[in-house]
């Protein structure tokens, strides 16, 4: 598979005819999100699905961020629509949801759902519409740039041979201060090329894992902030014969959240109060694993932060005191992001996910 028509082709057949519900994947990834902090608005969410477009969910994390009602949403690879239906309730009516996926069968499922989810939620019109594209080329699917409050995915960029297309795309359709957050398998280091050409290798997603560093860098000379780390769960190989070909690559679903920060943004370092007003975070807000504000607490955030919080949904849930010194210079290397290796932070949550819902192949 060296060219991208061939990935997708690929992808294309493996997750539109070879695997027809959650239990065919052969690895722990549908499992990851269990391990995750179901916020009550999400879960109420999930449960309304339908569960015919809950049966076709392959995805490996929960990239649900707080604060999406009046957004409108992006979801890369919306497969069946799971994900898409749960965002269409916590949007609101007043909201809309963008859902894009390349394999024709699951637009089929995802778009039969409509009606049923519309009514389900009470809502005059629908908010939710399914394009039928790539993912590396949002602008040829009619997205426009500057669109989008929040771009969200899970678990399909692993699948796309383009990664820096796919992140390059993302930030060109949100609009100054969006974000994206989105769910992914990352690898523990360089995944080498001949693991590339095994076609099951790449449709679970193993052989297309990015190695999270080299994420890192990527995200950045796309233009957006760094990678803020919210969750990280070790994934489980069940299958043997696709373990011995991995060798000793271990991999872990990880959600990261990253912003587009305003062309003319000064960095500049603040102290910053949280006022309690996010919904369903009433008295501490876990903006990722490392970094929760408490209601009425001042704390004091680096630059980037600072502009983050100025320039996102968030401005308006905390009293930003800009200071007057100079922000930290943010020029660190990527190998002394420690904070943000998601395979410390899954071995230190102890959130590898043993158990198995499928028997060993």
């Amino acid at each position: 598979m060296d060219t991208g028509d061939e990935v997708r082709e690929n992808v294309k057949k493996y997750y539109g005819s070879l695997l027809e519900s959650t239990v065919d994947v052969k690895t722990s990834a549908p499992s990851c999100s269990l391990s995750c902090r179901w916020v009550k608005s999400v879960k109420d969410a999930l449960s309304l699905v339908h569960p015919e477009v809950t049966k076709k969910f392959f995805g490996c994390g929960l990239p649900f961020p707080a604060k999406l009602e009046g957004c409108r949403v992006l979801d890369l690879g919306s497969g069946s629509g799971r994900d898409c239906y749960a965002f269409s309730k916590l949007v609101g009516p007043t909201g809309h949801v963008t859902g894009i996926d390349m394999t024709e069968e699951l637009i089929k499922t995802s778009r039969q759902y409509i009606e049923y989810h519309q009514e389900k939620f009470g809502y005059k019109e629908p908010n939710v519409t399914f394009l039928q594209g790539y993912m590396e080329k949002l602008s040829e699917a009619g997205i426009p740039n500057d669109s989008m409050d929040a771009v969200l995915s899970n678990c399909v960029i692993c699948l796309c041979a383009d990664k820096r297309a796919v992140l390059q795309q993302a930030y060109d359709v949100l609009k100054e201060g969006g974000e994206l957050y989105f769910s992914d398998m990352y690898a523990s280091k360089v995944v080498p090329d001949h693991m590339k050409q095994d076609a099951v290798l790449w449709g679970e997603g193993l052989s297309g894992s990015l190695y999270w560093q080299d994420f890192i860098t990527l995200a950045q000379s796309v233009g957006f902030s760094t990678p803020h780390l919210v969750s990280a769960t070790r994934i489980v190989i069940y299958n043997s014969e696709l373990k011995e070909k991995t060798g000793d690559i271990s991999y872990a679903s990880v959600t990261y959240r990253l912003f587009k920060l305003p062309k003319n943004a000064v960095l500049s370092a603040a102290t910053v109060t949280y006022k309690g007003t996010v919904a369903d975070f009433p008295d501490q807000l876990d903006f990722d694993s490392s970094q929760s504000f408490k209601k009425d607490e001042a704390v004091d955030v680096d630059g980037e932060m600072a502009a983050i919080l100025q320039s996102s949904r968030f401005f308006t849930d905390f009293q930003i005191q800009m200071s007057a010194g100079p922000a930290e210079s943010s020029s660190a290397s990527t190998q002394q992001y420690c904070h943000l290796n998601p395979f410390l932070l899954a071995d230190k949550l102890g959130s590898s996910m043993n158990q198995c819902s499928k028997t060993s192949k």
